[in-house]
């Protein structure tokens, strides 16, 4: 048992100098790029670095393995002649769904790269290849585009060619430096590339203020998300998102379920491209394979790509707050069947409740979804309350957990979870209040694996916990003309210091004594001075 203990502890510590390791190189890049690329954008040039490694590196070693299990112990893909390669492109875009040429893999471009006056024109060149390779066939959606946001011509890396291909050599060569594997991609302790990626995420989104939480949920509250869903489950149909940012909590599911028992994949919409090819370029670097993922570009609420879907038995989501939507200004949404059974629609200034709605249509009968909402919509009046009315009348609504304040990047504001469920056992909501489940780090609050234990046992038990959970039934909640803030049935704690009145007034008495007898006695010595005088 000792020697066991002692090897996990070593296999820990091993992950842990790599992962940080790695930081510090992205975090030296990041620095480095920052100076010339305004407004962290450099983020786009680094993950499409780091994408073009990942794929040169994939599609290489799984030629290789397949010529040395036949054998060929000594065959390299990466010295083959172009021309002997180019036999191979039609089945390896069927398998992989893309092709590299080996005079184009990002191990060889980088050796030439300083020799390369025309390097800005090289990666251009082959960034078309690739995609030009996934042309008229199943993978051409899951590529097109991918490379748009790396503009090696672009004047923020530098204003003449010369500089701007110095930028790229460094680029070239700080990403082939890091530590993501020892001649095979998969071959680390760690996720290597996709913990590259979530660590450039999360730096970005805590320096980009407001518009970092665009792009990315924090880690801890992907994972209780994700675990809410999975209650009682060891595999899913499928995972969706409707507003999937990079992708980060889709990928939580290949994380902890592990994507194997993610039957038919990862899918996912988003209607601001940059980060669509974020998340398509994500899915890649974590391992899934092109016909596991389906993110679409688009306006989930007004033009969603999923129609024709078999419903999802997961769906996980982190809308954005309160933004403007059609609404009630398009006649056609009151008759859409994702929206038609609450009988309104929700605000034009505010669209949470319209994420909700398409979530529950959605969803599959046995299905669980657990979706991030700003606290307003929980008691705000109008079309809102009607639409709760809906959610509650039907039993729609599994939990409502309130979270705590300054979790999420960009905003300080306590927000909540509400996790839906199509079929209930019985005809009631339960209350979680984990708004004080957390540590403090840095000018952020941070869920522990503690804390999420702590509220997903409660989520399972489903009882009543004196300040903490109570499960009550929809009579109340439509007596409390469904209000579903978590204040209104779970008391908070009264953490105020108790007084004892009768100590309090012995020690009133007391100090009121000592006053009478210190004014006599400075009367006696305003006394004797005047005597002295």
């Amino acid at each position: 048992m000792r020697l066991e203990k002692g090897s996990s502890d070593l296999e820990n510590n091993t992950k842990e100098q790599e992962r940080a390791e790695l930081h510090r190189t992205i975090w030296n890049m990041a620095n480095d790029l920052r100076g010339s690329v305004d407004g962290w954008d450099f983020k786009q040039y680094v993950l499409g670095m780091l994408f073009y490694r990942y794929i040169s590196e994939n599609i290489t070693a799984f030629i290789n393995a397949g010529e040395w299990e036949a054998g060929n112990t000594e065959f390299d893909y990466a010295k083959l002649p172009d021309e002997v390669a180019e036999q191979a492109r039609e089945d390896l875009v069927k398998t992989k769904g893309f092709f590299i040429l080996p005079s184009e893999l990002f191990g060889n471009v980088r050796t030439r790269a300083k020799d390369d006056e025309n390097l800005n024109e090289t990666l251009e060149q082959i960034f078309s290849n690739i995609e030009a390779s996934a042309q008229g066939t199943e993978s051409e959606d899951n590529f097109k585009g991918l490379f748009d946001d790396i503009d090696v011509n672009s004047n923020k890396l530098g204003n003449t060619v010369a500089k701007r291909n110095e930028k790229l050599v460094k680029l070239l060569n700080t990403v082939a430096e890091m530590k993501l594997g020892n001649g095979d991609y998969k071959d680390n302790t760690i996720d290597a590339f996709g913990d590259a990626y979530e660590f450039l995420m999360g730096m970005y989104a805590s320096n980009a203020g407001k518009s970092g939480g665009e792009y990315y949920t924090p880690q801890e509250v992907s994972e209780m998300l994700t675990h809410l869903t999975l209650v009682g489950r060891t595999e899913v149909n499928k995972v969706y998102d409707p507003a999937c940012g990079s992708g980060s909590l889709l990928l939580k599911f290949a994380k902890i379920l592990g994507k194997e028992n993610v039957r038919q994949g990862f899918f996912g919409q988003e209607i601001n491209i940059t980060t669509y090819n974020l998340c398509r370029i994500n899915m890649f670097l974590h391992d899934i394979d092109y016909d596991k993922f389906d993110i679409a570009l688009g306006d989930t609420l007004t033009d969603p790509l999923h129609w024709d879907d078999e419903p999802f038995e997961a769906i996980v989501s982190n809308p954005p707050y309160s933004i403007k939507w059609k609404g009630d200004s398009d006649p056609i949404l009151i008759n859409d069947p994702r929206f038609s059974p609450a009988g309104v629609l929700a605000p034009k200034s505010k669209a949470d409740l319209a994420f909700i709605m398409h979530s529950l249509s959605w969803l599959a009968t046995n299905g669980t979804a657990a979706i991030v909402c700003f606290p307003g919509v929980m008691y705000r009046g109008g079309a809102e309350k009607k639409i709760r009315q809906y959610l509650i009348d039907n039993n729609y609504i599994d939990c409502i957990i309130q979270l705590p304040d300054n979790l999420f990047y960009g905003t300080s504001i306590a927000t909540c979870i509400m996790v839906l469920k199509k079929s209930k056992p019985e005809n009631s909501t339960l209350f979680i209040d984990a708004s004080k489940e957390f540590v403090k780090v840095t000018n952020n609050n941070k869920l522990t694996q503690e804390n999420i234990a702590t509220i997903l046992n409660a989520f399972k038990d489903r009882k009543d916990i004196k300040h903490f959970s109570r499960l009550v039934p929809n009579s109340e909640i439509a007596e409390q003309d469904y209000n579903l803030s978590v204040s209104t049935y779970v008391e908070q704690e009264d953490t105020r210091e108790k007084i004892d009145i009768v100590a309090l007034n012995a020690e009133i008495e007391k100090i009121v004594a000592r006053e009478q007898v210190l004014r006599e006695e400075i009367g006696k010595i305003i006394a004797e001075i005047e005597v002295g005088k």
